[in-house]
């Protein structure tokens, strides 16, 4: 299959763009597009959820309505919480293209598929109908974003060989990790030789924020961001055909583009770096998560639960306990002890966290309750 549009193998993900109170900062998404693209870079990740619906709005004032459509590859998704029956989907299609103002989407794909999310995609028959729209052109390339174990990719991929693209989360935290199973779905990907998409290479900005005895053994490199490891050790992969970041401001993607421009493969000694981070991080008692808010969207309490974790993982990081830190962000948005223990937040969840346990012992840490 040819993929002739893409130029570069780094994607601009539009999940984390800067805000400006409830709406993205357009004066600076426009300047990281524009920077993005003059640098010879291309391809443009969102999905409806993002931002509460305000990443796609972003994308048509800061990209699509400024620049021709043949100099941009703009990929979306159809997530499983938002259609519930096989006629949701043309609808749900026909409004992604208008709001982001285009079209048809170079790649769009099957969103989060997980066993449960398959099931209910093969029942209202997801998969035919994008088929299908892809024959009328209002979709050039058919494929998913996985969260789930490599036995359930697998499935997928057989049962669905149609599809062209497959998009997983891969850094190095998660390569062995038994939840993720990063290195196992990759090895599935390139089993039935699909080209490979990477989604959260820096985990979140947990592969940024690291402690003191993980930064060192990066520093005694003697050049590059943190950043700049993880998402070479991405690229780095046979089969990778684009690794996204996603970039909330220009700092962001100044750093990102100094190194993914002219892209080198981790060499022997960085790669062995790269491993005796990837152990001190796992020692550590941090939460994994990665930001991405699909709680946020269904919690009935309206807890920030990103923001706690963040809170805890910072206290975890410093090894100082900040109570103030947690009273000041729970002044003016809910609290762990809100926590209905429904579990909503789990079922959407694509880090699999335990997550009523982990709000539970943050009410105790910071409440006592």
């Amino acid at each position: 299959m040819s993929f002739e549009k893409i130029k570069k193998n780094f994607g601009f993900g539009c999940m984390r763009l800067k805000m400006d109170g409830d709406k993205v900062d357009m004066q600076e998404f426009i300047k990281m597009v524009d920077y993005f693209l003059d640098n010879g870079f291309n391809y443009f990740d969102t999905a409806h959820g993002y931002l509460d619906g305000k990443s796609e709005i972003a994308i048509k004032q800061g990209l699509t309505d400024r620049y021709p459509r043949e100099s941009y590859v703009l990929t979306n998704k159809l997530s499983p919480w938002l259609v519930e029956k096989q006629e949701d989907i043309r609808p749900y299609l026909n409004n992604q293209l208008s709001i982001c103002g285009v079209d048809y989407f170079d790649f769009y794909l099957m969103h989060s598929q997980n066993k449960e999310f398959f099931d209910k995609f093969k029942k209202i028959k997801a998969y035919e109908t994008a088929f299908e729209l892809k024959k009328e052109g209002l979709i050039k390339h058919v494929g998913i974003s996985f969260h789930d174990t490599a036995d359930v990719l697998d499935m997928i991929l057989t049962e669905y060989p149609q599809i062209e693209v497959v998009q997983i989360q891969f850094n190095y935290l998660d390569f062995d990790d038994p939840v993720n199973q990063s290195k196992l779905c990759y090895d599935v990907c390139r089993k039935h030789n699909k080209p490979i998409l990477i989604m959260e290479p820096i985990k979140g900005g947990r592969l940024v924020n690291l402690s003191k005895n993980a930064r060192q053994i990066f520093d005694d490199l003697n050049g590059g961001s943190y950043a700049s490891y993880a998402l070479r050790f991405a690229g780095s992969f046979d089969g990778v055909m684009m690794v996204l970041s996603g970039m909330g401001n220009m700092e962001m993607m100044k750093d990102n583009l100094s190194f993914m421009k002219d892209f080198k493969r981790l060499s022997e000694k960085e790669f062995s770096a790269v491993m005796k981070v990837t152990e001190i991080l796992k020692q550590e008692d941090l939460i994994a998560c990665t930001a991405c808010k699909y709680c946020v969207e269904v919690c009935p309490s309206n807890i920030k639960i990103p923001n706690l974790f963040s809170i805890y993982n910072e206290m975890k990081t410093t090894e100082t306990l900040n109570v103030e830190n947690y009273e000041n962000f729970t002044l003016n948005n809910s609290k762990a002890s809100s926590c209905l223990k429904c579990g909503a937040c789990e079922e959407v969840c694509p880090q699999k966290l335990p997550i009523k346990n982990l709000i539970s012992k943050l009410a105790w840490i910071y409440e006592k309750k």
